[in-house]
């Protein structure tokens, strides 16, 4: 029963605990502008190189028009956003250290208790900045990086002690780890999505705050069921989340991310607008994995984009419940022979929602592989779009790529598109596509009710099957969360 609670507080948004605005260390003005830009690089003490690009990116988003062939954004007033708000005056060396009115917020998501039980290390953003983040001290040993992207950014020798003294290692270890990783962070940061890509890419660029930086040295293998885990959460109104990750995995090393991400219901629009980079370089595993459930009132609007080298793999796991609209590719691009990508994805539109979701393959060297599987829900007039792109290049001998695609529509109001795209330029490729559109099956129906369940329930167990060959690939305590929650959008689904 307490899990089934927990997660109908998670639908129904976490109606608790708000900050008022006055509690807040610091709330930019709505809009944005050049000074809004400044201001935030001035309470971050950030390089004046930082700052320019911060600058530069701004003037690539006004120059840019807003996307028009995908979902409906024409809602959307950059000029009634806040594009910053500092909840705190110091990331939290312990989970003690948090302020009270944020802690209860993340005791009431069981963080905490995740964190004791089975992740590597975990980092939580609250509104625009990561208030909290702490790994594993031996993997810290092994010189696996996991901090703010302001730190990647600028390693200060106050942030290289802070550090050291919060993962109970010498500040000699710290030092070296955090160098060695900042050299990574400048060599791909804004490289695998640079501002120019896309208009919410360059807003992220501006006003980016918050996120994760990840550096796994050489032949280190992380525990791939134990993943590093972060979460954020949009709490106040009109606000815009813009975190950056990037995700550095050198050669032959192994790493599993995973990240959660909710919000309280408001009768205003929230904005989030993230930016992922993710680099495998050759022999390393990256799997990288997202339970977002937003609530409805949020556009969610993100690119996140992989590199993978030589005979390395990137998986992308994604489950998609709540925004009002979401527009998320989560993309591969083949740069090395023999790399892999897989990306699976789950969509969930209910009422008024717009689940705008596929993936993005680039085949750009030989032997590469790709297989992108998708499943969409919708319910109560909710519509879903599975929008993919997979392509081979001409000098791309003997590539392999299956796309499939099926959708299941539980009433007569619900719609869904599929949009495929495969771009074949090499004869020695092999290409398989695969999509299917289908209703609850009344036969099913009546052989559940026959066992006993309710027509509700189900309803929800077909669901829960059609969804099933992705959400086994979540850990054990998310495959179960995600059922729950569900279950809980399922409610109220007869007739």
């Amino acid at each position: 029963m307490e899990n089934k609670d927990r997660a109908r507080q998670i639908v129904s948004g976490y109606k608790y605990d708000f900050k008022d605005p006055e509690e807040y260390v610091y709330k930019e003005e709505k809009g944005l502008n050049e000074n809004v830009i400044k201001n935030i690089s001035k309470i971050k003490k950030e390089l004046q190189w930082v700052t320019d690009f911060r600058l530069k990116s701004l003037g690539i988003f006004n120059a840019k028009k807003m996307p028009t062939w995908g979902a409906d954004l024409s809602k959307i007033n950059f000029d009634e956003i806040c594009y910053y708000i500092k909840p705190t005056e110091k990331l939290a060396r312990s989970w003690e250290e948090m302020p009270d009115n944020i802690k209860k917020t993340w005791d009431r998501l069981g963080i905490p208790e995740a964190e004791r039980k089975f992740l590597s290390g975990v980092g939580v953003q609250y509104d625009s900045e990561t208030v909290y983040h702490k790994i594993l001290k031996d993997l810290a040993l092994k010189g696996v990086v996991f901090v703010d992207p302001d730190i990647g950014l600028n390693p200060t020798e106050e942030k290289i002690e802070e550090m050291a003294e919060t993962l109970d290692i010498s500040i000699d270890v710290a030092r070296r780890n955090l160098m060695q990783a900042h050299e990574k962070f400048k060599e791909f940061f804004s490289t695998v999505v640079p501002p120019r890509d896309n208009k919410f890419a360059a807003l992220n660029s501006s006003v980016f705050s918050g996120g994760s930086f990840i550096y796994v040295p050489k032949g280190v293998k992380l525990n791939m069921s134990m993943p590093l885990q972060a979460y954020f959460r949009i709490n106040a109104s009109n606000m815009g989340q813009f975190e950056r990750t990037l995700i550095i995995a050198d050669e032959d090393s192994e790493v599993s991310y995973l990240e959660g991400c909710t919000a309280p219901v408001y009768s205003k629009q929230s904005l989030h607008a993230a930016v992922v980079e993710v680099v495998a370089l050759r022999n390393a595993k990256v799997r990288y994995t997202t339970i977002q459930n937003w609530s409805s009132d949020v556009y969610n609007l993100v690119t996140k984009r992989a590199v993978a080298y030589e005979n390395a793999t990137v998986e992308w796991v994604d489950c998609n419940l709540g925004s009002s609209v979401s527009m998320k590719y989560p993309s591969v691009y083949l740069v090395g022979k023999g790399a892999k990508a897989d990306m699976l994805s789950v969509a969930y539109a209910g009422r008024g929602q717009h689940q705008d979701v596929g993936n993005k393959a680039i085949h750009a060297a030989s032997e590469t592989s790709s297989r992108i599987i998708s499943k969409s829900v919708s319910k109560d007039g909710g519509k879903s779009t599975f929008r993919a792109l997979v392509r081979i290049e001409e000098d791309a001998d003997n590539c392999k790529t299956t796309t499939e695609c099926s959708a299941l529509l539980l009433d007569e109001k619900s719609k869904t598109d599929t949009i495929p795209t495969i771009e074949v330029n090499n004869h020695t490729a092999s290409a398989n596509h695969e999509a299917s559109v289908g209703r609850l099956s009344e036969e099913a129906l009546f052989y559940l009710q026959s066992r006993g369940l309710s027509d509700e329930e189900a309803r929800a167990m077909i669901v829960l099957g059609f969804l099933n060959p992705i959400v086994k690939t979540l850990p054990l305590e998310y495959a179960i969360e995600f059922n729950k929650l569900i279950e809980m959008s399922m409610e109220g689904s007869v007739g």
